[in-house]
């Protein structure tokens, strides 16, 4: 882990980077430029190498944590010591908001999936923020409720959905997302498995079924093009 400090002696590259990654956050993006530099120079930049751990479950929660680049994933593990995949994060996404209100430890771990640069904000600066542009606890409601929803719609998919309905609804989600037919899959397919309650085994024998029944095609390990998005929508 690398940290750059918000004082001090830094380059404008430093400064210009935190202000580009405060920038590309929904809770901070529709403050004026003045408001945004007085948010800049309050935060800290740490930079993490592939597959180091960004926090550990039962931690002290230091504040927010906003993504500038690269993507990190979110998981807990059960008692057997099986990983649970809560969700990915990428550029302009952001952890640590529940330490915002009390003082709390993490509940998941965070680990890079590849070298990622984050903007750090302690829980008091923020809290003053808050109490000084409400605008900010609004975009921050806005937010949560997004996470909640799809939070609810996973359990219900899990719950009343097969595995290969979950598997295929998440390949035509992502055809929308990517908007291309040649998707990439934003995680290994261990961390499919896990946002998707299901094993690596299944995911990998029902992606072959698919490719023998002619809908997708499997380029690379996690490139895949989508042959009959139609067919993927009604399995």
């Amino acid at each position: 882990m690398t940290e750059h400090n918000s004082c001090g002696h830094e380059t404008a590259s430093n400064v210009e980077m935190r202000h580009s990654c405060i920038a590309t956050v929904p809770i901070f993006n529709h403050l004026t430029a003045e408001e945004m530099n007085e948010i800049v120079k309050t935060t800290n930049s740490v930079a993490y190498a592939k597959g180091e751990t960004i926090y550990h479950a039962g931690e002290p929660s230091i504040g927010l944590q906003i993504v500038h680049k690269g993507r990190l994933k979110i998981y807990r593990l059960s008692e057997t010591g099986k990983e649970q995949l809560v969700r990915i994060l990428g550029p302009g996404d952001f952890t640590g908001e529940l330490s915002l209100f009390s003082e709390s430890v993490n509940e998941a771990y965070a680990e890079a999936l590849e070298p990622v640069e984050i903007c750090a904000m302690n829980r008091e600066t923020l809290q003053q923020f808050l109490l000084k542009y409400p605008a900010i606890s609004l975009k921050m409601l806005t937010e949560f409720s997004s996470r909640l929803l799809k939070s609810e719609q996973q359990s219900a998919s899990i719950a009343m959905e097969t595995v290969e309905t979950r598997i295929a609804m998440y390949l035509a989600d992502q055809t929308e997302e990517q908007r291309t037919q040649l998707i990439t899959l934003p995680m290994t397919r261990k961390d499919l498995a896990s946002h998707l309650g299901t094993t690596p085994e299944t995911v990998s024998r029902k992606l072959t079924e698919f490719e023998e029944a002619g809908w997708i095609e499997q380029e690379a390990q996690r490139k895949i093009r989508v042959l009959d998005l139609d067919a993927l929508l009604l399995a």
